[in-house]
């Protein structure tokens, strides 16, 4: 089992195939080289967590075999940073581990976990901003009256996802209300922050399902998020309280004037970012993540942990990440 601080050190390897990025090994080394053949990179595939390949890219049988030799995961992506195909490391064999998930009976306490953590951190970055706003000061108090909620009664997962919802509105009108928001359209990129929020969330998810592989865990059952064809539900549930990471991040980014240059294309009422601020972008989320990286380790951890032991909802852990805003 990876410990934490070998997973410290391991590094996520971004590949772009459209500015001539190509892979070689040697010595088990990774070198990633330009279209002229210069080294961008030079790295030990010990270190290497994941590799992102962004555009068509031709794969030997040599990366799959150092992918399962070193255990990294390979995740493919379009232009427009959607996933496409992946070759996921994973612990095989865990079966006392899938055991325990299939026949939870505490599925709903912990969808109900989640989203308090998740309305908690939203909070906490409201409470980050705000200064002498009044209408942030508002929006920290309807969340916490959500939280109190949650904590006080009995809900459905339904029901749970409509506080999460109504919670969402608020923090999301208050955190980008500087940037000519106009309400949260999950994959629908209706404009530019709409569009940034679904590529760093796709990068955050990609990163977390890494993780959950390495425990052997199936990410297809969730717990907030029920089974559906092909969604990895798992990976919805767990992703919830990190948001916070990449909404803060675009946020910071905005207010820093980084985004102020990219150039978007329109394409059916939908924002596409031209392919070559995609790679700025992306690094500047991998930059983020990878702060927090440490705390997402510990909590997905503890998460396993929790669950192989049959403990109770009081031993639950919490993601805990405002402290490290900056």
């Amino acid at each position: 089992m990876l410990t934490k601080p070998d997973f410290i050190e391991k590094k996520i390897i971004l590949v772009f195939s459209k500015n001539g990025d190509k892979i070689s090994f040697k010595n088990d080394n990774l070198i990633l080289v330009d279209k002229e053949n210069n080294i961008k990179l030079q790295i030990s595939c010990y270190k290497v967590f994941a590799i992102f390949i962004v555009g068509g890219f031709n794969v030997t049988t040599g990366i799959i075999e150092k992918s399962k030799k070193f255990g990294f995961s390979i995740v493919f992506f379009t232009m427009g940073f959607k996933v496409y195909a992946s070759f996921s490391y994973s612990m095989e064999g865990n079966t006392q581990l899938r055991k325990k998930q299939y026949t939870t009976d505490k599925s709903n306490s912990i969808a109900k976990k989640i989203i308090i953590n998740k309305i908690e951190n939203q909070k906490n970055i409201l409470k980050k901003i705000r200064g002498n706003d009044s209408y942030t000061t508002e929006g920290e108090k309807i969340l916490e009256n959500s939280i109190n909620k949650l904590k006080a009664g009995e809900f459905s997962n339904y029901e749970i996802m409509g506080i999460e919802g109504t919670s969402a509105k608020v923090y999301f009108n208050r955190l980008f209300k500087s940037m000519d928001w106009k309400g949260r359209q999950p994959r629908v990129k209706r404009d530019e922050i709409n569009l940034l929020l679904d590529i760093g969330y796709t990068v955050l998810f990609n990163y977390i399902e890494a993780i959950l592989n390495i425990y052997g865990f199936d990410i297809y059952k969730g717990n907030l998020h029920q089974e559906f064809y092909k969604r990895k539900s798992l990976v919805c549930d767990i992703i919830e309280p990190f948001r916070v990471i990449v909404d803060y991040k675009i946020r910071k980014c905005y207010n820093l004037k980084q985004l102020e240059n990219y150039k978007y294309t329109i394409n059916n009422g939908q924002y596409q970012l031209d392919w070559e601020y995609v790679s700025n972008f992306v690094q500047l989320i991998l930059e983020e993540i990878s702060k927090y990286k440490g705390q997402i380790f510990d909590f997905i951890q503890q998460y396993y942990r929790w669950v192989m032991k049959d403990k109770d909802m009081n031993f639950f852990p919490k993601a805990v990440i405002e402290n490290d805003f900056n």
